[in-house]
C-alpha cells in the first residue's frame, strides 16, 4: 500500500494544483523533499478516505476548500 501511495503522491505533486502548492510550500519552508512528499501521501490519503466515506468522485475543484 505504501508504494502504491508513495507512487501516487508523486503523480499528484506534478499534476494537482492543490497538492503541488501545498509540497512547494513545504519544500521552500526548508523541508526535505522526501519529507514533503510523505506529507502530500498524507493529504491524499485523507482526500481518498473522505471520498470514500462520502462515496463521491473525484472533484479537483472540491480541494480547494
Amino acid at each position: 500500500m505504501r508504494q502504491v501511495l508513495y507512487m501516487a503522491a508523486l503523480s499528484v505533486t506534478k499534476h494537482n494544483p492543490v497538492l503541488r502548492a501545498l509540497y512547494e510550500r513545504l519544500c521552500h519552508a526548508g523541508k526535505l523533499q522526501k519529507v514533503a512528499l510523505v506529507a502530500c501521501m498524507r493529504k491524499l490519503l485523507c482526500i481518498l478516505n473522505a471520498m470514500v466515506k462520502h462515496q463521491t468522485p473525484w472533484h479537483l475543484a472540491a480541494q480547494t476548500h
